[in-house]
């Protein structure tokens, strides 16, 4: 991908929730609410404070997030649908132990 966020603006990939509920039965696309849990692509240099220093963003690329069901603008970049959001909408960098992702590396 060859689009860099500016400021403190993060690109995001949304991940794909759960096809069947607890109990085995298959949820159709209809019914499907957008995840709110997301991968970051690229992430922008960070904000820059009253006296022009800048101030680096909290989340780096390759991090699972959370963020809100509303937040961030869809955009379409190399065909891929993506979210653009700033770091104020995300609500927190998941830590999760059974996948391969870098902060489960990290954790462990």
């Amino acid at each position: 991908m060859k689009f860099r966020p500016l400021h403190d603006r993060v690109v995001v990939r949304r991940l794909e929730g759960d096809q069947k509920t607890a109990g085995g039965i298959i949820i159709p696309d209809t019914a499907k609410e957008k995840p709110q849990e997301g991968e970051v692509l690229a992430v922008g240099p960070g904000l820059r404070d009253e006296s022009g220093k800048v101030l680096p963003l909290d989340v780096q690329v390759g991090d699972r997030i959370l963020f809100g069901k509303w937040s961030g603008t869809e955009v379409k970049l190399d065909g891929e649908d993506l979210l653009i959001m700033k770091e104020s909408d995300i609500m927190g960098v998941v830590a999760c132990g059974d996948c391969s992702c870098k902060a489960s590396k990290a954790k462990k």
